[in-house]
């Protein structure tokens, strides 16, 4: 059941002998796409360091020790007819210095950027972030200064929302980046929340 808004999430636990550890979200991913193209049920997973255990106050001097076990949404993604899944984000771009770029968060960090500060890898809801065309490069290091903190919204070029799901035709090809691995080109994308998904220690 995704978290409610009050509720408690995750519980301090000692760190499963057994568990796989992965040291990176894009790792994390690899994890999760190999069992979903074979349909098997996805197992626990520990997360070690990446974007979505920054998200939870974890990482990889946890292990073996006491972590917090939590079960998180994941985010699948489309585009035509290539479909994957990502644990903590998905961007489009073409370069960070002009044209539109869309950020699809799950966890609320993307390096050393707090993307989504509202974001919460459980509630059913990805964040999304749209930067506007027409955004300037002095605007945009302004905003991404800003956001080192979290504070770089309102804007008005920025456009930010929390749903289940999205989808957005870009002007022109951009290129999609899932968990930090490009995943190739695409004209549209629809990022879609699976809610309950994944149990995860951080």
């Amino acid at each position: 059941m995704t978290i409610e808004k009050g509720m408690p999430w995750g519980v301090a636990v000692p760190s499963p002998t057994d568990l796989r550890v992965v040291p990176t979200d894009r790792d994390a991913r690899e994890f999760v796409v190999r069992q979903r193209e074979r349909g098997d049920t996805l197992r626990p997973l520990g997360l070690g360091g990446g974007d979505m255990a920054r998200t939870m106050g974890g990482g990889q001097n946890r292990f073996p020790g006491t972590v917090t076990q939590a079960t998180i949404d994941l985010l699948r993604v489309q585009a035509g007819d290539r479909v994957t899944w990502a644990v903590a984000h998905v961007v489009a771009r073409r370069t960070w210095h002009r044209g539109e770029v869309l950020f699809a968060m799950n966890a609320e960090f993307l390096g050393p950027y707090d993307v989504a500060p509202r974001s919460h890898p459980n509630d059913g809801k990805v964040d999304i972030l749209h930067v506007a065309a027409d955004m300037t490069w002095r605007a945009r290091r302004a905003a991404a200064r800003r956001a080192r903190t979290g504070t770089h919204l309102p804007h008005p070029r920025l456009t930010a929302r929390q749903v289940g799901e999205y989808s957005l035709a870009f002007a022109r090809p951009l290129v999609i980046w899932v968990d930090g691995v490009r995943w190739g080109t695409a004209a549209e994308v629809t990022v879609a929340v699976e809610p309950d998904a994944l149990i995860v220690y951080a």
